[in-house]
């Protein structure tokens, strides 16, 4: 049996496979409970094990930080705070060729970013404009299980920095003797981050977002991580900002006759071997490449070393649908509003227009996706679960605020005033209409 199974748009098949799974529906087996078991000495669902978490951190601070970190072996032996010996040892650690690509990778995203407008305005003649700030903290995220992207540090840390933050901070845990990796380590340096702190998980969560003894207290929470984290991030979100609750990783191949079987089977795989839960799906006009594309994925799992995470991402979550024209394949696609969209059709520019929800649009065969996770140039961190229906790639903007300002002259505030009146006052709000009627009296001295 294949592992690529292949469905025709509009069936129940086809739904099932394009269904997605939510946050609190994510089954978890029976080493979350034990990791709650091992912690609080009790089984907890993961709600339940991040508000523990939430209460502890915020009465106890760094005391159970450290209580927590011993009983899931992130524990350091020392502070917390990772000293710039440790940081000058990992480039020593990392191979060379190792640094150096993360060297080029930083200076390509910090290339793309410095192109985004960031820019206050004030029209002086209106008394009106906006001040476009930095925000002065923010707290990165690198998981360091299943998952260590030393490219997600730079994928958040860079634009942080071209955006002018102050201070960036890095969270990652310490797991051989305390020791964190390398190359995460020389990513951070690379990227500008600031200082960088030995913890994981929910706790790192909780520590960034109302500061410890340790640990200081940011504005923005940042970066990818396992359903604790993710759970975390929404738990602290109003303390502070977060960037989004990712979910899997998913990826969606629209491609017609035209396209190499070989490469899209390559796509696929790509976005399967992240993870069990990762979706990878070929919308396609042809039922001969999806049937070639099948054969193909079989080939090259025979020789990939995370076949066992692909097959299972591909059985659970991935498949091929058959639709009747790009037009149709082009439709399903922004209704499923992939984090991942790679046009694999004649013409692939002429299409890139009419996507309308999709966190990265990746045109053509020589833009695949895996460029865009490391060294294309614009942030890998992109929305998921849907919700590219609303939300966006993180960029520069993630990193800024804008404050309004409004210096009103005296004649335009005469021009408008009587009308703010008149609005404040049919909401009940005298005071209001007061506050302005005040100001437009004869006899007070002009402005």
């Amino acid at each position: 049996m294949s592992t690529l199974r292949i469905v025709r748009a509009g069936t129940p098949e086809a739904r099932q496979l394009l269904a997605r799974v939510a946050l609190t529906d994510i089954e978890t087996g029976a080493d979350v409970a034990e990791l709650t078991r091992v912690v609080f000495g009790e089984p907890l669902s993961p709600e339940q094990f991040v508000e523990r978490v939430h209460t502890e951190v915020r009465a106890r601070g760094d005391a159970a930080l450290r209580e927590i970190a011993a009983k899931v072996g992130d524990a350091a032996s020392g502070p917390f705070e990772t000293s710039r010996e440790e940081i000058e040892q990992a480039y020593r650690d990392t191979p060379p060729q190792l640094v150096d690509d993360l060297r080029r990778a930083a200076d390509r995203v910090a290339d793309f970013h410095a192109k985004q407008p960031r820019g206050s305005w004030i029209d002086y003649t209106e008394g009106l404009g906006q001040m476009r700030r930095p925000l002065e903290r923010v707290g990165l995220y690198a998981p360091g299980g299943r998952a260590v992207y030393p490219s997600t540090v730079i994928m958040t840390a860079v634009p942080a920095r071209v955006a002018g933050v102050e201070e960036i901070i890095l969270s990652t845990p310490a797991r051989d003797q305390g020791r964190q990796r390398p190359d995460v380590l020389v990513a951070a340096d690379i990227s500008g981050v600031h200082r960088v702190f030995k913890l994981g998980g929910a706790q790192a969560i909780v520590a960034m977002a109302y500061g410890t003894e340790s640990v200081p207290r940011v504005d923005k929470v940042l970066g990818p991580g396992n359903l604790f984290v993710v759970l975390a991030k929404r738990r602290v979100f109003g303390a502070v900002a977060i960037d989004q609750l990712p979910g899997p990783t998913e990826t969606m191949v629209l491609a017609d006759e035209s396209a190499d079987p070989d490469g899209v089977a390559a796509d696929l795989l790509a976005q399967a071997e992240h993870d069990p839960l990762a979706s990878a799906i070929l919308v396609t006009t042809s039922d001969a490449l999806a049937r070639s594309v099948q054969a193909a994925v079989e080939r090259q799992l025979e020789t990939l070393s995370t076949a066992a995470t692909a097959r299972v991402s591909l059985a659970g979550r991935g498949g091929a649908v058959v639709v009747r024209s790009v037009e149709e394949g082009l439709a399903l696609a922004n209704e499923y509003a992939p984090e991942h969209l790679c046009l694999l059709v004649r013409d692939a520019w002429t299409w890139v227009g009419r996507v309308r929800h999709a966190g990265g649009v990746f045109v053509g065969d020589s833009s695949p996706e895996a460029a865009g996770d490391y060294i294309a140039g614009p942030s890998h961190v992109m929305p998921t679960a849907q919700t590219a229906r609303f939300s966006s790639v993180l960029s520069v903007d993630d990193f800024l605020k804008t404050i309004s300002v409004v210096g009103l002259s005296r004649d335009r505030l005469r021009e408008v005033g009587p009308i703010a009146a008149r609005l404040a006052r049919s909401e009940g709000f005298e005071a209001h209409a007061r506050a302005v009627e005040v100001r437009l009296r004869d006899d007070r001295s002009p402005a």
